[in-house]
C-alpha cells in the first residue's frame, strides 16, 4: 500500500522558514514526478514545486520561485520542501503528490499525481 506522509508543518512569523518532508512508502518513486501542492482557505489547491524522476528537473509556481526549494534523497525515499522568506500568502495546507510513472504528464496539473498525502499546515503569521 503506497503511503505519502508530510511532516514539518507549523506556525512561523514572516520572513521565517519551514522545511517539509514527505516520506513516501510501498514503493518507490526516484523515478517519477513528486511535487507539492497547496490548498489555502477558500482557494483551490494550487500547485507549488516538482521534481522530476530520472533525470532531476524542478519546476516552481512563480508565487515561490527564489525562496522555495524542491529535492529528493532517493536513498530515503523521501521529498523535502525547504521554505524560506515565507509571507502570511503562504499560509495554507501543503500536499505532497506523486505520479504513478514517468509519462511525462503535466506536472503543473493535479490531475496528473496519483498519491497523496494528507496535508501538513503551515501558518505564517504577519
Amino acid at each position: 500500500q503506497v503511503q505519502l506522509v508530510e511532516s514539518g508543518g507549523g506556525l512561523v512569523q514572516a520572513g521565517g522558514s519551514l522545511r517539509l518532508s514527505c516520506a513516501a512508502s510501498g514503493r518507490t518513486f526516484s523515478s517519477v514526478a513528486m511535487g507539492w501542492f497547496r490548498q489555502a482557505p477558500g482557494k483551490e489547491r494550487e500547485f507549488v514545486a516538482t521534481i522530476t524522476g530520472s533525470v532531476t528537473y524542478t519546476y516552481y509556481s512563480d508565487s515561490v520561485k527564489g525562496r522555495f526549494a524542491i529535492s529528493r534523497d532517493s536513498a530515503k525515499n523521501t521529498v523535502y520542501l525547504q521554505m524560506l522568506r515565507l509571507k502570511p500568502e503562504d499560509t495554507a495546507v501543503y500536499y505532497c503528490a506523486a505520479q504513478r510513472s514517468s509519462s511525462g504528464a503535466d506536472y503543473f496539473d493535479e490531475r496528473t499525481y496519483d498519491y497523496w498525502g494528507q496535508g501538513t499546515q503551515v501558518t505564517v503569521s504577519s
